[in-house]
């Protein structure tokens, strides 16, 4: 599967602000686009161009295609209610990403590396499905071999604080389970859900 390989924190340059939360983000000291001329750009962007930003921001931060965008959009659309927020919770319920919020693995692509692998399991069923969408109640858990990985021991020494409300896990456990459905409130990244689908809109 096609994937960006490139320098992360370029990204992060790119759209204006460190959208994986590293507080050693060059982004954070250099909030302007890189290259030669990124500090002197000083056009008036337009609705157009701010939409399209609050998609790539999302979308990168849960490292998807665009084709895997527009498809998590359209499922959230015929769910009824928020689209918003149905976009925000499918995005969230993905196993790489429930994974990575675990703590299991340091960034979401590791996480997803981890499920690719065979590493994960989910209600005790190994699950190398990334976009597996996980649901209230089941249990995801490493799989007992693959405990000795040296991300994943350390990773479970201690609750990260990233994890939000709708997951629980206990501290040296290699375990941990969805109690909720995320939502905007519970989930810990700021996204302008309205921009996104506004674009789509189009």
């Amino acid at each position: 599967m096609a994937r960006y390989l490139g320098p992360k924190h370029k990204l992060c340059r790119r759209l204006g602000s460190c959208i994986w939360g590293s507080p050693r983000c060059p982004s954070v000291k250099r909030p302007y686009a890189p290259g030669q001329h990124g500090q002197n750009q000083r056009r008036k962007q337009s609705v157009y161009g701010q939409q399209l930003l609050e998609k790539q921001k999302l979308r990168m931060h849960y490292g998807i295609l665009e084709k895997q965008m527009r498809r998590t959009f359209e499922k959230a659309q015929r769910l009824g209610g928020v689209t918003g927020a149905n976009l925000l919770m499918l995005l969230e319920s993905r196993l790489d990403c429930v994974v990575y919020r675990l703590g299991f693995g340091r960034t979401i692509q590791a996480a997803r590396q981890l499920v690719n692998h065979g590493h994960i399991q989910v209600d005790d069923k190994k699950v190398d499905i990334p976009s597996f969408r996980v649901m209230p109640g089941m249990k995801v858990s490493v799989r007992e071999k693959s405990r000795k990985i040296p991300m994943i021991a350390e990773g479970a020494e201690d609750i990260p604080q990233r994890m939000p409300e709708f997951l629980e896990r206990s501290p040296k456990s290699f375990e941990g389970r969805m109690t909720a459905l995320p939502n905007p409130e519970t989930i810990p990244f700021e996204a302008n859900t309205q921009g996104v689908i506004e674009l789509y809109s189009r």
